[in-house]
């Protein structure tokens, strides 16, 4: 029938023809094989030949590095007398601090090799990050000794030879985060030893405990404070409106000493301890409001690196003025929340409080260590946490000039 499907098996058949696509297959694997072989081949040379690879310029030294890497960029994909390419060497290599070797290979791979270099001298590296906030809490309860001097006082808070201010050193850390915050500050610490206690105890670490210069067993109060965690300030005694009716006792600055006799009683108080941030005023009004008597304490808070709390009970007080003439870091408390003693007068007061620091952000609140006010604090302090505020350490707040 003129197909294969009616001839006998094996029988009869014509023979076909070469198809053209298996000549083309028969080439295609002839040349893979070829190529495979030169690869294997110039990869045994270069491997046992000593001119197997070409070492690049090693990298210039951190001395030239400017002038070096700019012009090895511009020679970038340039070919040297020989015809072989130059490799560029790369700059972030110089700039860690390592020796770097470039090599090509014959069929264009790139082996890099890092070596680091020997320092001149032997010892350590140090990385200054300059003055830091806060102090390790293990360390708290203990004095930073490069910021300290001695004096007939007392040992004195300085600033140290890097900068780093006692403000800075003894701060409570804090976020950072710019929602609303608040500060509280509850004084008279040391005055008495039930309410000095109590106050260490019951009271949150993010309150600022203020000690009074005239108190009691100070140390030993600032470093059960300071172990809780708890930022601390020094209440200096200062002539109020009503003196003498009105003494606020023992070594009080008063606008009729002068400025030698002033500046020695104001010492004797700053050495009664130490791990404080700053001075706050007890009482005060009559000398807050004289500059000439002022002047002088400003200067020296300014070098000693302390901010200054103003209670803000007298409203003729030149403290911000002289501050900001010094570059004292300063503050003002917006709200006494016990000028009446009762629970529910306080927690009142702090709910302004509250409203004072989200309308500006932020607000500072200062109280005495009363056993209601105590009470009242951590009370409302559980509440208000719940609601977005951060409490800090006065040390946050103030208007500081070295943060412009």
């Amino acid at each position: 029938m003129g197909t294969d499907l009616n001839a006998p098996l094996g029988q009869n058949r014509k023979a076909r023809r070469a198809r053209r696509s298996d000549f083309r297959s028969f080439l295609g694997y002839a040349l893979v094989s070829l190529c495979a072989a030169t690869v294997a081949g110039l990869s045994a040379w270069s491997a046992l030949s000593p001119d197997g690879l070409i070492h690049a310029t090693e990298a210039p030294e951190l001395a030239s590095q400017g002038a070096s890497i700019g012009e090895t960029s511009a020679t970038s994909g340039r070919s040297d007398a020989a015809g072989r390419r130059k490799n560029p060497l790369r700059p972030d290599g110089a700039l860690s601090g390592a020796h770097v070797e470039e090599m090509l290979t014959n069929d264009g791979a790139t082996v890099t090799k890092y070596t680091p270099r020997s320092r001149e001298d032997g010892g350590p590296a140090f990385i200054n990050v300059g003055p830091v906030r806060g102090q390790d809490p293990r360390m708290a309860a203990l004095p930073n000794e490069d910021l300290l001097e001695d004096s007939p006082q007392g040992r004195l808070p300085i600033t140290g030879r890097d900068g780093l201010r006692p403000m800075d050193q003894y701060a409570r850390p804090w976020s950072g985060a710019r929602g609303t915050r608040i500060a509280l500050v509850v004084g008279g610490l040391g005055l008495s030893q039930t309410g000095t206690q109590r106050a260490i105890r019951d009271l949150p670490p993010e309150v600022t405990l203020a000690f009074a210069a005239a108190g009691n067993s100070l140390q030993r109060w600032m470093q059960d404070a300071r172990r809780d965690g708890h930022e601390i300030l020094l209440q200096v005694p200062m002539e109020p409106f009503d003196y003498p009716d009105n003494d606020p006792g023992p070594q009080a600055l008063r606008v009729s000493l002068s400025a030698t006799k002033n500046l020695a009683e104001l010492h004797r108080s700053m050495g009664q301890i130490t791990n404080y941030t700053g001075i706050m005023n007890y009482l005060g009004g009559r000398f807050l409001s004289d500059a000439d008597a002022l002047e002088p304490v400003m200067r020296d808070l300014g070098k000693r690196g302390l901010l200054f709390l103003d209670d803000g009970t007298s409203a003729q007080s030149l403290s911000g003025t002289l501050a900001g003439a010094f570059d004292v870091p300063h503050g003002f408390a917006d709200i006494i929340v016990d000028g009446e003693l009762n629970r529910g007068a306080i927690l009142r007061k702090l709910d302004e409080l509250e409203r004072v620091a989200r309308r500006n952000g932020t607000a500072i609140g200062v109280a005495s260590a009363f056993e209601e006010s105590v009470a009242a604090i951590s009370e409302w302090m559980q509440e208000a946490g719940g609601r977005g505020i951060e409490f800090v350490g006065v040390s946050a707040l103030v208007n500081d000039p070295q943060q412009k």
